[in-house]
C-alpha cells in the first residue's frame, strides 16, 4: 500500500510515517501543499492522509484537485480543526474521511486500510494462489493450513507479488510498492526480504525468479 502524508508539522509527520512504516506501508512525505501535489503527479498513491492548514498550496484546494483525477487516490483528512462544522466541510470538498487531532494511532491505521479497500479498483479481500491464502484485513497468511508469521515487509511483498499474480514484479517495482522513495535502489534489501519469504513459506517453492525480469508466484 503506497501512502502520501502531507504535513507542515516535520516531527507529527515523521511519528506518522514510522508507525504507518511499521505496519509495512510504503510512506512518501510532503511537508507542504505544492511538494504533495508535485509528488501526486508522479506516483499513484492508494491513501493520502491530508493536513488542511498547509504552506504553499493550502489542504483545502489540494484535496480538490486530488479528488478530481480520473485515477484519484482516497484521501483522510487528518487536522486540528475538529468541530463538526470543519468535518463537514472537509467531507464536501471531497474527503473520504475525517480524523481530528489528537488521534488514536490503532484508530488511524484501521481507517486508512478501510479507504485503501474502498477504491474503485479495490482487489478481493482475500488473495488465494498457489495454495497460499492471504487476508489484507486480518493481515494473517496460511498456506495449505499451515499459518505463517511473516514481518511487516514480508507481508507487503507477498501481497504485491499475489496481487500480480501470474505476472512478474522487478525487484525496482516491488522496491517502490513496499518500500518507499528513501529506499535506496542499489541495496540488496529486495533480494534478502524475498529470500527470507522463500523460506517461510516453505516446498514446494513458491516463487521464481527470471533473471533480469523479476519474481513471481509460481
Amino acid at each position: 500500500m503506497r501512502i502520501l502524508v502531507v504535513e507542515d508539522d516535520d516531527a507529527l509527520a515523521e511519528v506518522v510515517a514510522e508507525g504507518l512504516r511499521d505496519q509495512g506501508m510504503a510512506v512518501d512525505l510532503a511537508y507542504d501543499g505544492l511538494t504533495a501535489a508535485a509528488k501526486a503527479d508522479l506516483t499513484a498513491y492508494d491513501v493520502v492522509v491530508l493536513d488542511r492548514d498547509l504552506p504553499g498550496l493550502h489542504g483545502d484546494l489540494l484535496c480538490r484537485l486530488l479528488v478530481e483525477r480520473a485515477e484519484r487516490p482516497m484521501v483522510l483528512m487528518l487536522t486540528a480543526a475538529g468541530a463538526p462544522g470543519d468535518r463537514v466541510s472537509g467531507l464536501t470538498l471531497g474527503a473520504d474521511d475525517y480524523l481530528a487531532k489528537p488521534f488514536h494511532f490503532p484508530e488511524l491505521i484501521l481507517r486508512i486500510r478501510a479507504l485503501a479497500r474502498r477504491r474503485p479498483d479495490a482487489r478481493p479481500r482475500t488473495l488465494r494462489v498457489a495454495g497460499i491464502l492471504l487476508d489484507p484485513v486480518r493481515r494473517t497468511v496460511v498456506r495449505d493450513g499451515r499459518q505463517l508469521d511473516l514481518s511487516a515487509k514480508e507481508f507487503a511483498v507477498l501481497e504485491a507479488l499475489l496481487r500480480a499474480s501470474p505476472g512478474f514484479l522487478s525487484a525496482e517495482t516491488l522496491l517502490e510498492r513496499v518500500w518507499d522513495e528513501n529506499a535506496d535502489s542499489f541495496t540488496n534489501t529486495v533480494t534478502v526480504t524475498v529470500g527470507r519469504l522463500r523460506r517461510k513459506l516453505g516446498d514446494p517453492p513458491a516463487i521464481t525468479t527470471a533473471r533480469g525480469v523479476g519474481y513471481r508466484i509460481a
